[in-house]
């Protein structure tokens, strides 16, 4: 509003001058006067708490210069001009400050003339009394990291040192280490996300070496499950789906390669710098890599509106809006992902709390520019994707070549060979349809009796044996056959192509109404010759509430049967020209329902082999012998290059940010180039209100550019290359803290910033500073990068390896979160290792890797909402037994059960997962389909046992890692007896203990 006012009152400030309040006789004193004025009046909207229109009363620098519109509120010595007091003196109802829907008063007139008095005089605003603006710039995450870390102690794990010095402060120490069975329980569902076999405990437990948990540390991290575990986490963070979202929710059967992409780099331990640069630009850093393809599918993880895309133009408000919050998306899911960062709280107005800027986030918005959702072809393998992309940039070269001479042939030809050219095209096309091409029609009549022709130009005076009209059939609209079929028509034969002499009447249906004759042809016997052949609708077809005349075909034939209309000219009165359903061309091609395909084709334009012949003689003659002897060059080479191309391996195909050619209302920049769209500065965020174009960049982060220094000619690829750099820049003060904190909080439960996703002044404070940004360093600078490495660090140190038992009184009460870290936190296992553990102890675990994922859903109404069915789905079939990290995501419809466990939402930013305890959780692991069919299969795996003492104590080995105690054995094994062994394996999958980490 206050900008509304700044821009209305620039224009008409001398004509209201003369109504408002005078100035006050008195001098004034801002403290003492005006201040108050503010503070009562104004600053409940414009002051420390609310800055509508980014504009505030209660800081000098800002009263002064106005609020979004940059233009100056306060004008001294001139209030008159001064768009403040127009706004206060409430002239116009429009841009009134305040508003009568608000609670403040408006100013008396009195008051008014105090502020009047008060520019007048020089609008002297003592420094004392403005507020303080704070410095967004000066927060804990935008600090420098520092250049050393301080993790290397000479006796023990150097973590411990930072943990133990914050519970010292309070008086507290560690508690005990856990036991050997709760160790190996824990480090290997973190790491593996699967339970630890019973082999496997006992050998640990068994282990008297001094360096046993190291061993078996590294041996986890060297386990395939590892990669299959911590890409969970990061797929959660992306918010990776394979459906669309929105209204229509489809489907998206490429975005698979993307989730084997990162399990692959958590198991190759990809330095964390190439891994963050290959999801932003890894076809531009790292080309022909299949690294460098896949990875972008992190671009498109996210929801995607399909009608927004698929049946709005960019050019219409809703085609706008939904590109608008495409990019909002990838932006969100970029900073919000690798450096923690609300950014996209400032795509209407300035972040209200960090240090972000609105042309900060639209520059960020240029970054993505020219980037849609959309599959992309790759190949595996570098040395074929070289191979193509030769093959393929040899092609270009020679269609180039080609296509220049081709041109310069028509160009001297003219339109006898691009009909012919035409005419190849249509009958070389495999499957075409005769009833695709449904003929001509007349345009539309208001009245039945407007007469309205078509005739064909026979080329000479030829005998003419029979006429033969084909009628049109059409199924759109229910429209049907003998659509437009005159009434009443007669036809005719004349060497006058106005037929004003010599005509000779070869049909006269005009006496009598002719009945609809669907698709049969109406045939007539004539004599005589004549070079031009019309027909004439006398009485015009009715269509709805209008009139029409059409036909697929006209036929004049010799005594041999020949068509001498084959391919001849046509001319009409008026004709609706809509190819290739209707046009004059259509009369004479030969093409109609029931048409022998044959005589089709020879009735059109005669063998293909000739009419290539015919085409070839037409070049020739244009170009000359030695262009011609080029042309063919280039056509051998180019027959070449497709057969090698075809002869290559197919190309594989993700779902991924790239540029997009296509067509309809979802062209993409592809039809442009890849030219990246331009991206304006938005008041408000509203598509409808651009303001100037901004360039690509991102944020001001200590001595970092926020805007990249970029040429207006840089490639699009060239944009993300530069926002993948300024990510992993060593400097970042963000990058290097947001993803140890990640890693901390999977491993505790809480990371050390309690808020993964803001580092900002809304988020938490770290709860351990020194050591995030100790850790920080480390990970960068002394392992490059290495998820394992600090992983290891991490897990192997005494404060990860702390009991959880410990019940301290004391303790709860000084740090009753556990914020301090001074026992072990209980944590629940996610929805995905519940379902992966039920299936493990069930022994129907599938560790297959890779590849398309399975579908535990069947999908009705696929061809425009799909209504994905978990009921209808079969637990038994074996391909829904593979890992939780291989199954299908649909955002719309999430599978029941997992979402009752807390299962990520596909549709979010997910930074960390809930971990919620309610009866409705206990009821699906009971009676889920899934468990009731593993528990039973359970009971199978140990049922061969003889007792049911016997069968009790494996299943306990199997599913927790124990025996029972003598109270468990006894209890269960009178449940056995009256309910069966596998309604008891049930009750053990669903124990606390089961579905708790320890």
């Amino acid at each position: 509003m206050i900008r509304a006012s700044l821009i209305a009152f620039a224009t008409f400030a001398t004509a209201l001058a003369a109504e408002l309040p005078p100035p006050a006789a008195q001098p004034v004193d801002f403290i003492r006067d005006v201040q108050p004025l503010f503070k009562e009046h104004c600053a409940s909207c414009h002051g420390a708490e609310k800055q509508k229109s980014q504009y505030r009363v209660d800081v000098k620098e800002t009263a002064m210069r106005g609020g979004e519109s940059g233009e100056a509120a306060i004008v001294p010595g001139k209030s008159a001009e001064s768009p403040l007091v127009q706004s206060v003196a409430a002239l116009d109802e429009d841009t009134a400050m305040p508003p009568k829907k608000g609670d403040a008063k408006r100013l008396t007139a009195a008051q008014v003339g105090i502020v009047r008095r008060w520019i007048d005089d020089g609008a002297v605003w003592p420094d004392s009394a403005s507020a303080k603006l704070v410095d967004k710039r000066e927060w804990w995450s935008l600090k420098p990291i520092g250049k050393s870390g301080k993790l290397k102690t000479e006796n023990g794990n150097g973590i411990d040192a930072f943990i133990s010095a914050k519970l010292t402060e309070k008086g507290l120490a560690m508690s005990p280490e856990a036991d050997a069975r709760t160790l190996i329980r824990r480090v290997t569902f973190d790491l593996t996300g699967l339970p630890p076999s019973p082999e496997e405990v006992d050998a640990f437990v068994a282990d008297e070496s001094a360096g046993k948990y190291e061993t078996l540390v590294d041996h986890l991290l060297a386990s395939p499950r590892y990669g299959e575990r911590w890409a969970r986490h990061w797929l959660d963070v992306v918010h990776f789906g394979e459906t669309h979202g929105y209204d229509k929710d489809q489907p998206r059967p490429n975005a698979w390669p993307y989730r084997d992409y990162v399990i692959r780099a958590f198991n190759e331990d990809k330095p964390y710098a190439r891994f963050v640069q290959e999801q932003v630009a890894g076809d531009v850093l790292f080309p022909g890599t299949r690294d460098g393809i896949e990875a972008l599918g992190f671009i498109s993880a996210g929801p995607w509106d399909l009608i927004g895309h698929a049946e709005v133009g960019e050019e219409k408000i809703d085609g706008k809006i939904a590109r608008h919050l495409d990019r909002d998306d990838m932006v969100a899911n970029t900073i919000n992902t690798f450096a923690s960062l609300t950014v996209h709280c400032a795509q209407c107005h300035d972040h209200k709390f960090d240090p972000i800027s609105q042309e900060d986030y639209y520059s960020l918005q240029a970054v993505f520019a020219a980037v849609d959702r959309a599959d992309r072809s790759y190949d595996i393998a570098p040395e074929i994707a070289q191979k193509r992309a030769a093959l393929t940039a040899k092609k270009q070269q020679l269609s180039a070549r080609s296509e220049t001479l081709q041109k310069q042939a028509r160009d001297k030809a003219g339109d006898a060979l691009l009909a012919l050219e035409k005419k190849i095209a249509e009958l070389q096309k495999p499957g075409t349809d005769l009833s695709t091409q449904y003929g001509w029609h007349s345009a539309i009549s208001q009245k039945q009796d407007d007469a309205k022709w078509g005739q064909v130009d026979l080329g000479k005076v030829t005998a003419i044996s029979q006429v033969v009209l084909h009628p049109c059939s059409d199924d759109f609209n229910g429209i049907g056959d003998g659509f437009g079929f005159p009434v009443r028509f007669k036809v005719e034969a004349s060497n006058d192509p106005n037929f004003a002499s010599g005509v000779i009447v070869l049909a006269d249906e005009t006496s009598k109404d002719f009945a609809n004759p669907h698709i049969a042809a109406a045939s007539y016997g004539a004599g005589g010759a004549a070079r031009f052949v019309r027909i004439t609708a006398t009485k015009l077809a009715p269509r709805k509430d209008d009139f029409i005349f059409a036909l697929a075909e006209l036929e004049v034939l010799d005594v041999t049967g020949r068509n001498l209309a084959a391919n001849a000219p046509v001319t009409s009165l008026d004709s609706i020209e809509a190819a290739p359903r209707w046009g004059r061309a259509n009369l004479t091609d030969g093409w109609f329902a029931g048409a022998d395909p044959k005589k089709a084709v020879l009735a059109a334009s005669g063998d293909v082999a000739k009419l290539q012949q015919a085409r070839r003689l037409i070049i020739e003659s244009a170009l000359g012998e030695k262009a011609t002897a080029t042309l063919n060059e280039a056509e051998r080479d180019l027959a070449t290059v497709e057969k090698d191309l075809a002869a290559l391996p197919a190309p594989q195909v993700v779902y991924a940010g790239t540029v997009h050619t296509g067509s309809g209302a979802f062209k993409g920049t592809g039809a442009d180039g890849g030219k990246p769209r331009p991206i304006f500065l938005l008041a408000r965020g509203d598509v409808k209100k651009p303001g100037h174009e901004v360039a690509s960049g991102t944020i001001a982060l200590g001595k970092m550019s926020a805007r990249f220094e970029l040429p207006p000619t840089a490639a699009e690829g060239e944009r993300r290359a530069a926002l993948a750099h300024w990510l992993t820049e060593p400097e970042h003060p963000l990058v290097w803290r947001s993803i140890v904190n990640r890693v901390w909080q999977y491993h505790f439960g809480r990371g050390i910033v309690d808020t993964p996703n803001d580092f900002g002044r809304m988020g938490a404070q770290p709860s351990h500073p020194e050591l995030l940004d100790a850790l920080a360093v480390v990970f960068r600078d002394e392992m490059g990068g290495s998820f394992k490495k600090l992983h290891r660090l991490i897990v192997t140190s005494a404060a990860y390896r702390q009991s959880s038992a410990t019940d301290s009184e004391r303790a709860r009460e000084i740090d009753d979160d556990n914020r301090l870290l001074w026992r072990a936190n209980r944590r629940k296992l996610e929805a995905e290792a519940v379902r992966d553990s039920v299936l493990a102890v069930a022994g129907k675990l599938d560790l297959k890797m890779g590849g398309p994922s399975f579908q535990d859903f069947i999908v009705t109404h696929p061809e425009h909402s799909p209504h994905y069915e978990y009921q209808l789905a079969d637990p038994e079939n074996p391909a829904l037994h593979r890992r939780s990290i291989y199954r299908f995501l649909v955002r719309s419809q999430q599978q029941p059960w997992m979402a009752a466990l807390d299962c990520a939402d596909p549709s979010m930013l997910v930074d960390k997962r809930n971990q919620t305890i309610t009866p409705l959780q206990a009821l699906a692991q009971l009676n889920n389909q899934l468990m009731v069919v593993m528990a039973k299969h359970f009971a199978e795996r140990v049922e061969k046992l003889e007792t049911p003492t016997a069968q009790i104590t494996q299943a306990f080995q199997i599913a927790l890692q124990r025996p029972p105690n003598s109270e468990e054995l006894t209890t269960l094994s009178k449940y056995v007896k009256e309910h069966g062994l596998p309604n008891a394996c049930r009750l053990i999958v669903n124990t606390n203990e089961f579905t708790f980490v320890d």
